[in-house]
């Protein structure tokens, strides 16, 4: 993944071929409040798919139910091919979902290398024991595991930080440090919870341009949360736009741009 920004403009079709992830029916309460209500929508391989809605929306709830945190109590996920009534977080790990969260959950006091390594733990082919003892298989295992997280580090320009702490790094940083180790698993599908959440306009376009060219030179599907309209547009293949737990729209940034309903209820001035 070579860095460069990619400009993915209004992206008016979605990409074909049968989707890696469908939702069908998905129901989640907390304390007899609804937060997602019957909610089904698909996404294409290979798409980015952005939800938009309020804070209370249901967004990050529905990110923890794809990938495991949360059991839905009614609804189907289908992914990759199967068929699950609830996501285990481990299965996710295991079949290709990674993720961010809207707070940084990243280890402050280890560098920016070691905390992209910890994306590569399900790629180890060494034992524990043989890595505690640096025998057998680890030390190839550990030169393996580095060259491909320096590779990330690279593509998303932190090489500079490459050994820094991250707990010195500019918040900017962080969050870039956290979509390294997110694509340092090389998923199949990375959910992003507001990634671009508290960045200036300088910043923002960088993210996007990190996300567009995962998604085009590595192939990943993404499925993002985030409140800037105008990256929403730019960026996404595909929208859903929700509101208390159910679905508005759902469609391409053409069609949500001319929703009424979208218009009313979310995008006011930026129609």
């Amino acid at each position: 993944m070579a860095h460069g920004f990619v400009d993915a403009g209004a992206r008016d079709v979605y990409v074909s071929g049968a989707p890696l992830l469908s939702l069908e029916g998905i129901s989640l309460s907390f304390d007899g409040v609804r937060a997602i209500n019957d909610l089904s929508f698909d996404v294409a391989r290979g798409a980015i798919c952005s939800l938009i809605g309020p804070n209370g929306a249901g967004k990050s709830s529905l990110l923890n139910v794809i990938n495991g945190v949360y059991a839905p109590e009614n609804g189907t996920i289908r992914y990759a091919g199967r068929s699950y009534r609830r996501m285990q977080a481990y299965r996710a790990a295991h079949s290709g979902i990674a993720r961010t969260f809207q707070n940084i959950a990243l280890f402050r006091r280890m560098s920016v290398m070691d905390n992209v390594l910890t994306g590569r733990s399900l790629h180890r082919r060494s034992t524990w024991l043989e890595q505690t003892f640096g025998v057998g298989r680890a030390p190839r295992d550990d030169v393996q595991q580095r060259e491909y997280a320096d590779g990330v580090i690279d593509a998303l320009d932190l090489a500079a930080w490459r050994d820094t702490p991250v707990g010195a790094l500019s918040y900017g940083l962080q969050k870039r440090v956290e979509l390294a180790r997110a694509l340092a698993a090389q998923p199949q599908l990375l959910l992003l919870d507001e990634p671009m959440a508290g960045m200036n306009a300088a910043e923002k376009q960088e993210m996007a341009a990190f996300i567009a060219d995962a998604n085009i030179r590595l192939g990943v599907t993404v499925v993002l949360i985030e409140h800037d309209i105008g990256v929403v547009m730019d960026m996404s293949h595909h929208i859903v736009v929700l509101d208390y737990g159910r679905k508005i729209a759902d469609g391409t940034p053409s069609a949500i741009r001319a929703d009424p309903a979208v218009l009313a209820a979310y995008l006011g001035t930026h129609q």
